[in-house]
């Protein structure tokens, strides 16, 4: 940890900012296609199937990640003072790909820009075929308000998913932390569901991903509320939605974001909300009315904020922390 690493996370996000994800081959939808294959083997309708399951692959991965550290900073990454300066740089370039790899806030934005682009032309058939990228609404049921709305949701909870968590564990453990954080949101996606396939295989990824969110989720809330002012917002109108209404939704950590969210934008999240497999009725969050396509944008710009000002914190903890 300290200088390499610091530098590494700042290289790694300005990767991001500047490439975006890999279009081909990214080393996320190869760890996807490995879990499908071992899910294979270890699926059983159990906990404890389940258990087995996180703990083979998250171990893997992790062990991945400390590997790669130990292969850079000497045997056993002991430090010695002989260290030089291309295995420091070794470490930067380790932890500068590792960062790269596990963020997607430079597409998450993109993503958000381009729904709102189409809904502004009104190709609504354009921005429902778009939808799918960024979260599991049913985009037939939804008009261009209700496309507005899933499309803001998403960009709230995945500020924190896709750029606010990993730069948390990067600083807190450098490029294990990184992997890690990645392969056990990645196997939540997959399996935490609760549908008759997954109710008690997909918990042990369920409840994981929650642990693992807890802390980022309330630091990129935190961010949300104190930069609510680069969109016009009030830090005490998403404070106050944050601490009123983000216990209301199932989630320990979406509840914080699209709250603290909501209450920066001024709109009202939440409510009736339709996916394949049926319909929720979400718990309204924030004040005022519900978001239109200029909110979007303005939800995408605020992300934007947020994830900056998280790679700078981040690389100011690990650099002090060396």
């Amino acid at each position: 940890m300290g200088t390499a690493t610091a530098a590494g996370l700042l290289l790694g996000f300005g990767l991001d900012r500047v490439l975006g994800d890999p279009r081909r081959g990214h080393p996320v939808a190869g760890f996807g296609s490995a879990a499908m294959r071992v899910e294979r083997v270890t699926y059983h309708d159990s906990r404890a199937a389940g258990v087995v399951h996180e703990v083979v692959l998250v171990g893997a991965v992790t062990g991945l990640g400390i590997g790669l550290r130990r292969a850079v900073s000497g045997r056993n990454g002991r430090r010695r003072g002989d260290v030089t300066v291309a295995r420091a740089l070794g470490e930067v370039v380790v932890t500068a790909a590792a960062t790269w790899t596990v963020l997607g806030g430079t597409t998450l934005a993109k993503t958000g820009r381009e729904m709102a682009d189409r809904l502004e032309s009104g190709d609504i058939e354009g921005a429902r075929a778009l939808l799918p990228s960024l979260c599991g609404r049913d985009p037939e049921a939804l008009d261009a308000d209700g496309l507005a709305r899933a499309a803001l949701e998403s960009i709230a909870e995945n500020t924190s998913d896709a750029t606010v968590a990993p730069l948390f564990w990067g600083a807190v453990a450098g490029v294990p932390g990184l992997l890690a954080y990645r392969a056990i949101n990645t196997l939540d996606a997959m399996v935490g569901y609760r549908n008759a396939r997954y109710e008690r295989f997909g918990w042990a990824a369920a409840r994981t991903d929650d642990v693992a969110n807890l802390a980022p989720a309330r630091v990129s809330g935190l961010l949300t509320t104190a930069l609510a002012p680069v969109i016009g917002g009030r830090p005490a109108n998403a404070w106050r939605a944050w601490r009123r209404d983000a216990g209301k939704h199932p989630s320990p950590n979406a509840g914080v974001a699209e709250a603290s969210m909501a209450g920066a934008l001024g709109v009202t999240l939440g409510g009736r909300t339709e996916y394949r497999h049926g319909i929720e009725m979400r718990p309204t969050l924030g004040d005022g009315p519900v978001p239109r396509v200029p909110d979007l944008r303005r939800a995408v710009r605020l992300s934007e904020t947020v994830q900056v000002a998280t790679a700078l914190a981040a690389a100011t903890s690990a650099y002090l922390r060396r």
